[in-house]
Order: structure tokens, then sequence, then C-alpha cells
């Protein structure tokens, strides 16, 4: 048994996927008897695994995820969704967040879009990626919020730096002027290089007259419409049935 000075130097240097390894007894039976090299390298692919599980679950939490169960496995494929596999699948693979591209789905209440929002959401996190979820009507009142305190600034700027943006549920309610100044802002800083997935109720072709004053209106669907893939979900409600998408 390793003594417990070797633990603790170990657990001082973080280690701890290291320790996990060693007290497996499942897996000190696997090594016997292998060379020194070959157990060291388990050990430090223990190690890295342990560290890449601590980093998925950090970043899942500062997600902040609706649906934190939703899952692309878990993916409901069937017929009249209006969900296209092959598409679904690439998004799956995480590209069009590495180019900054937007997602938008749209769909009537109950037909699963946060859910699958949610779910593409999970899986970039599971990549490494840094993501937020957040309901539109509530980020648009905690930035006008942040205009009042002075710390509008700052919060786009931590925006800005995430590599997903989830804006929940956009034109369920109107929309007032300073709201539709802060949305063009928050959407200025992410276009081509960080990437905004949009669920809504109302199908993107009407944003435009929901978002009202026409010159802010096309420099906002511009910033949307930028390299985007949309979604367009179907069906009844799923409340009714399964509780996934």
């Amino acid at each position: 048994m390793l003594q417990q000075h070797t633990l603790d130097q170990l657990r001082g240097l973080r280690l701890d996927g290291m320790i996990a390894a060693l007290n497996d007894t499942a897996m000190q039976a696997s090594a016997e008897g292998l060379p020194f090299e070959q157990r060291l390298a388990l050990l430090v692919q223990r190690e890295l695994d342990w560290r890449d599980g601590k980093r998925v679950a950090r970043l899942l939490k500062a997600a902040k995820l609706k649906v934190s169960g939703a899952c692309v496995e878990d993916i409901d494929w069937r017929s009249g969704r209006g969900l296209d596999r092959h598409l679904v699948t690439a998004l799956a693979e995480g590209d069009w967040i590495r180019h900054g591209r937007n997602v938008l789905i749209t769909g009537a209440t109950g037909c699963g879009k946060t859910w699958l929002g949610c779910a593409l959401a999970q899986q970039a996190a599971r990549q490494g990626f840094t993501v937020l979820y957040t309901r539109s009507t509530r980020l648009l009142q905690e930035l006008q919020v942040a205009r009042g305190d002075g710390s509008f600034g700052r919060r786009l700027a931590q925006l800005a730096r995430l590599d997903l943006l989830v804006l929940d549920d956009l034109a369920i309610a109107p929309i007032a002027a300073q709201e539709r100044q802060d949305l063009l802002e928050l959407l200025d800083d992410r276009v081509g290089s960080r990437s905004t997935l949009i669920t809504s109720q109302m199908p993107s072709s009407a944003w435009h007259q929901w978002l009202g004053e026409p010159t802010i209106a096309d420099a906002i669907m511009d910033r949307l419409m930028h390299a985007s893939h949309s979604i367009a979900l179907k069906g009844e409600s799923l409340r009714r049935g399964s509780s996934h998408a």
C-alpha cells in the first residue's frame, strides 16, 4: 500500500486523479505485472480523465441549463417533427461553435425548442466550450439594470467571451427601444466570432416586424442570420407525452 506521505504529496500537487487510480483496487489488479512505463501511462491517463471530468462539470454548472438532463443522445427523431438528422448530427460535432455560427430553433409551445437547445448546449459544454443559458427577457432586463448601476460594459464583455450564449424564448414579449439597442450591442460583440443559439415561438421571418424600428431591426437580423442554421420544429406538444425532444 502506498505510504500516506506519498499520497499527501500527490494531494499537495493536486493530482487527485492519480490518487483515485492508486486507491482503485481494480486498476491495481489490472496494472499488476505491467512495466513501469505502462503503469505510469495509466496513472497519467487517469489524471487527464479526472481533470476533463471536473472541467466539464464546472462548465455545465456555469451553463445554468434550464433542462440539465437534455442530451443529443436522447433526441426523439420521430417523423413529422421537422428535425433534420444530418444537420443535428453535424451540430453535435461542434464545428458551428468553432466557426462562430448561430442556431435558430423555432416552433410552437411545447414542441421541444428549449429541450433541443439545452441538448446542443450540453454537448458544447462536454466538448469544452463555455456556455450560458438565459431567457431572453431576463437577460434584457439584466442589461437594463447594468446600465443603471454602471456595470453594462463589464457585463457585455463577460457575455462576449462566452463560446455559446443560449437565448431562450426570443420575441415572447414586446421589446422596448433600449432593449432593442442592448440586443444589438450584445449580438454585435458576438457576430462572426462567438455563437448564439436562439429559440422562439415566432418564426424568424416575423422577427423584423417584432423588433419594430427598421434600421436597428436590419442590423439585428443581419447579425442573427449571419452564417446561421435554422431548425423549424413541428408537430404536437411533447409535454403531453415524453419529456424530451
